[in-house]
């Protein structure tokens, strides 16, 4: 499902919110821990800067919840050019618990919006 949501993604950017984003991809290290789903940034193949970091709970059990949001705030710092203030954002089918900071929250019909452009 990854790459099926970074294209509808990439679809929706830049906007508003992310004027600058032209490039969505995934990072991870050898040992693939940590693996981040979702990095924003304004080119390729290296960035000049990360606009969000963020992650893909694609799951029939439960929504993207406060573990996985405690996950995604450790692991930004491991993203080479990602930093502690550096946005997060997320895409779940199942929602979303209430008041997680997330800076973007992307669901289902969002995805769907984008191919419909």
């Amino acid at each position: 499902m990854e790459p099926v949501i970074r294209e509808s993604l990439l679809r929706l950017l830049p906007n508003e919110q992310w004027p600058e984003t032209e490039c969505l991809g995934g990072w991870w290290n050898r040992q693939n821990n940590p693996e981040i789903d979702l990095v924003g940034t304004d080119r390729e193949p290296v960035a000049k800067a990360v606009h969000f970091v963020g992650s893909i709970k694609w799951r029939d059990d439960k929504p993207f919840d406060t573990t996985d949001y405690a996950q995604l705030v450790r692991d930004v710092v491991a993203v080479p050019g990602a930093h502690a203030d550096t946005p997060l954002v997320a895409v779940s089918n199942m929602g979303f618990t209430e008041n997680l900071p997330l800076a973007t929250a992307w669901g289902p019909e969002d995805l769907i919006s984008a191919w419909r452009r």
